[in-house]
This record gives structure tokens, C-alpha cells and sequence, in this order.
């Protein structure tokens, strides 16, 4: 046997901070082309117009250090030790892991958001500094340790599935069944981990690792298959791109730009299959320890960035929020690009419970909603004399049930991510008024149009308080117009239908 190897507490802290830096504003390189190619054959204009996006923010992100997508993640460690390995500390494994998380995001030139809550069933108070992380550990032979990082945001996390299948069900079809349960809250255009087999927890981590790995599909088709996974992973990814939901569900050719399959043996009198989906902001970093210090990554050439540069549609509408009226919101169909000038509030879940509470008790409001948009945003923090941190929207079906108690106060519009639920559309219709839908995954973009930002009620909430921006020009789509035509479920279904019937082909 050789000699043990020494893997030092401070190169473990310091390669993990590195990494969670590194992916917070650089996409993989595989998810970058991917895209690129999705942009080049998409034939829905407004999922090209977001695909687009989504590019120019990356390379925005890539060039400014600053976060892809506001929501920075749960942290995801996937640790395979070699046995052969010793840490030299007093700390548990997750301790030092946690510390090199700390050190991430709150490092001063490039802060990222807390997202994490202690007590989550009760209190849900911010632990402020993104820990713990989740942490897994494989103890292997060899004479090194491996670590793959991931920082996995809640909107796609949220739309994660599971069954306990029958052996004779079909995953490719349960798979379908569930898109319309995901919606577009998950940011597509992403990819779907799977995992199939072990037991219901051992599942679930399966469909997590599996996303780990590089974009390939393009690849795997012109080889073909080689095996039933593989030919699985082709049957979900048509299957998929054939529903017409594309990016951001706004209608489209690429849903998905890969599907990745693990798994295990399992129980003969079940077969448990989870799925996880990434999205837009894909954020997964590897790297190897060895004992001669800590490990950085090698940033990506960005002249191997597609030459994609989102500029506002000429065509679009510019809207005055400081001047806003119930007849102009009328006059806005859905699929209308607007570009939107002047003040408006921001607000997400626990700003519309505090509102809820105080208006139950008869309490006055800090602030006035009437003839207001509000923005469904919870932002990071500025650094280096920016206004505001990257901002994009947040996935607001989560603000349905107060949808009728916002409206009631005078809202005029709503702006978030992907669709709003059944009742939350009935409501919007009722009152005359609009939902506006930001691109998800397009967070340095959209901040790059506020000008001004000031906390105006709930300072304690942190990311989450009420802030009053000014913006410039951002850039929304109309999803839900004042009578109630829905983009999300009549953009698809229109797409889906051409490439049934052979007019347009879905993603390759």
C-alpha cells in the first residue's frame, strides 16, 4: 500500500469556494453549444427571442463575474474519497464542505444569494450564508478525491418527480405524463436527469448525478444507440422536444437539450423512477484533489460563445409604468413584447404572506399597490456600485393564492417566470389586468434595465423585502392578457400541432 495521502482542511475549503464561484458565472461549455445550436434551429420566435437571452446573459455573466441566475442554488457535493485518503482537520467532512460554501457566497466581489432556510417547516429563517450544503460521500479505492459541485436552483427543483412504477409501466410515457405538471417554472431549455432502480431516496440521488454529465446527445444520435438506456434516453428526448413546449414554454422546436439516465438494481416487486430537471442556469463543476493543494478551474474560451447578441425588438411596445392605465393593460395582447420604463414594486412569498397577515389584523400597508406592477424578484446583492444584484424573476404560480388579494388593492400588472395557474388566470381576467413574463435564467440581462433600487417595506425579508426599482426598457412578453388568453397553454399546443403534423421538426 502506498503512502497515505494528506489532503489539507484549507485546499479542500478553497477548491470548493473556487468551484461555487467559477459555476455561479460560467454555463458549461457543453450546455453553451448546445444552445447555440437550439438557437440556430429554432423556428418559435419567442423562444428564439429567450434563447437569445439566455446567451447574451451568459456571456454578460462570463465577462462580469456576476451570477448567471439570481437564484444561486442549493449546494449539491458529490464526494467520491479514495481510501487511500486522509483529511487533516478536527471538522466533519460536511464542516469543512459547509466553510468552503461560506466562503463562496459571501465573497465580496461577487456575492451570491442565501437561499437557504433552517426550520423549514415552522420559522424557515435564513441561515445567510447558503449553508449547509447537501453532501454525499462514496468511499472508493484510490489515492485521490473527486468532487463534483453542483448549485441547483428551486424552480427546477421543485418540478423533481417521482413513482414507485409497476415493472410493465412505461418511464418514456409516465415521463410525457408529467409535463404538464412542470409547466415552465423549471426554465427550459434544459436537460432531465432519470433515475430508474435502488430503493425511493437512492432513486432520486441517481436522477441528481446523472446530471452531472456533459451535454451528448447530439453525439449519441449520429452513432446511434448502443445499448437500452441509451435508446431510452433517445425515446425521452423526442418524446419531449415532440410536446412543442419550448424555451420558457413559450412554444417551440428544443425543450429539452439532453436526458441523462442512471441506474440501479431495485426490489423485483417495483421499479422507482425519479426525475429531475436542470435549467437554464445548468451549474456543475468537477474537480480532483490530490494532496498538492487545492484545485481551480480553467475558464472557458469565450470566443467559443456562439455569436448570439439579444437586442430589444424594434418592435416592441414601450410601456410608462409611471403613467400606466387600466385601458392600456387592456389593449395588450398575449405574446406582445414590452419594453417597460418607470418604477415598480417587487414582492414574492413572504412579502405577500406579511400583506395577507397585516390586512387580516386591519393593518395599514407600507406601501400603495393601486395602478402598480410588481415584480415577482428576489435579487442579490450589489457589489462594485452596481444598483442591484442580477435580478430575474422568480417562478410565480408560488404567488397564486394572493393573485384576487393583489388585484383587490389596485395591482394593474404582474411580472414573473412561466405560467400562472387556472384559478390565478380566471382572477387576472376578472380584473381587466395582466400577467408579464420575464426570461428565467436571463438574471444579469434584466438587471442591466434597473436603474435605481430602494428597499420600500419589510427590510427584515432580505432578498425578499419589497424593493421599488426603476427600470429601463425591461424586456416582457405579455402571458396572460386582461381577457384571459393564456401564452403558456395556447403557444404550445399551437406548436406541438405543427410538428405533429410534420410542418416544422422538434429538436434533434
Amino acid at each position: 500500500m502506498n503512502g497515505m495521502v494528506i489532503i489539507k482542511e484549507e485546499d479542500l475549503i478553497e477548491s470548493v469556494a473556487d468551484a461555487l464561484q467559477y459555476i455561479s458565472y460560467y454555463h458549461p461549455m457543453d450546455y453553451i453549444k448546445a444552445l447555440g445550436e437550439a438557437y440556430k434551429a429554432e423556428a418559435g420566435p419567442a423562444a428564439k427571442d429567450a434563447i437569445a437571452q439566455i446567451l447574451t446573459n451568459s456571456r454578460m455573466c462570463a465577462e462580469g463575474h456576476r451570477p448567471i441566475c439570481q437564484d444561486t442554488g442549493i449546494v449539491n457535493v458529490f464526494v467520491k474519497w479514495g481510501m487511500n485518503c486522509r483529511i487533516d482537520t478536527t471538522r466533519s467532512l460536511q464542516e469543512v464542505v459547509d466553510e468552503g460554501v461560506r466562503q463562496a457566497y459571501t465573497h465580496p466581489d461577487n456575492k451570491l444569494r442565501a437561499s437557504i432556510l433552517a426550520d423549514p417547516a415552522f420559522t424557515r429563517r435564513n441561515t445567510r450564508d447558503n449553508t449547509p450544503s447537501v453532501l454525499s460521500v462514496e468511499m472508493v479505492p484510490g489515492n485521490s478525491v473527486e468532487i463534483d459541485v453542483a448549485a441547483k436552483g428551486g424552480g427546477s427543483e421543485n418540478k423533481s418527480k417521482f413513482k414507485m412504477m409497476n415493472p410493465s409501466d412505461n418511464i418514456a410515457e409516465w415521463v410525457v405524463e408529467q409535463l404538464p405538471s412542470m409547466g415552465a417554472g423549471w426554465c427550459p431549455p434544459g436537460m432531465l436527469g432519470i433515475g430508474i432502480g435502488g430503493t425511493a431516496e437512492h432513486c432520486m440521488k441517481l436522477a441528481k448525478l446523472s446530471l452531472m454529465d456533459p451535454i451528448d446527445m447530439g453525439q449519441l444520435k449520429q452513432r446511434g444507440p448502443q445499448n437500452d438506456i441509451e435508446q431510452l434516453r433517445i425515446d425521452i428526448f423526442d418524446a419531449v422536444n415532440a410536446q412543442g413546449i419550448g424555451a420558457q414554454g413559450l412554444g417551440g422546436l428544443s425543450t429539452v437539450l439532453d436526458v441523462k439516465i442512471m441506474d440501479a438494481p431495485c426490489h423485483a416487486a417495483g421499479k422507482p423512477v425519479a426525475m429531475i430537471p436542470n435549467c437554464a442556469a445548468t451549474r456543475h463543476a468537477h474537480f480532483t484533489l490530490d494532496g498538492s493543494g487545492p484545485a481551480y478551474l480553467d475558464p472557458p474560451n469565450i470566443d467559443e460563445y456562439p455569436d448570439v447578441t439579444w437586442k430589444p425588438d424594434t418592435a416592441a411596445k414601450k410601456v410608462d409604468l409611471d403613467n400606466l392605465t387600466p385601458a392600456e393593460v387592456e389593449s395588450w395582447e398575449h405574446g406582445d413584447r414590452l419594453l417597460l420604463s418607470g418604477k415598480m414594486l417587487t414582492g414574492r412569498d413572504a412579502a405577500h404572506k406579511r400583506i395577507q397577515d397585516m390586512l387580516a389584523k386591519g393593518e395599514k400597508l407600507p406601501v400603495e399597490f393601486k395602478g402598480r406592477a410588481i415584480y415577482y424578484v428576489g435579487p442579490v446583492d450589489p457589489v462594485m456600485g452596481e444598483v442591484v444584484g442580477p435580478a430575474g424573476p422568480t417562478t410565480a404560480t408560488r404567488m397564486d393564492r394572493f393573485t384576487d388579494m393583489m388585484l383587490d388593492l389596485g395591482l394593474l400588472a404582474m411580472i414573473g417566470k412561466a405560467e400562472r395557474g387556472h384559478d390565478a388566470v380566471e382572477v387576472i381576467s376578472r380584473f381587466k389586468v395582466a400577467y408579464l413574463m420575464a426570461t428565467g435564467g436571463a438574471a444579469y440581462l434584466v438587471s442591466r434595465a434597473i436603474k435605481g433600487a430602494k428597499v420600500v417595506a419589510f427590510e427584515d425579508l432580505g432578498m425578499e423585502a419589497i424593493y421599488e426599482f426603476e427600470v429601463q426598457d425591461m424586456p416582457v412578453t405579455v402571458a396572460v392578457d386582461a381577457q384571459g388568453n393564456n401564452v403558456h397553454t395556447l403557444a404550445p399546443a399551437r406548436w406541438r400541432e405543427k410538428i405533429a403534423k410534420g410542418e416544422v421538426e422538434p429538436a434533434q
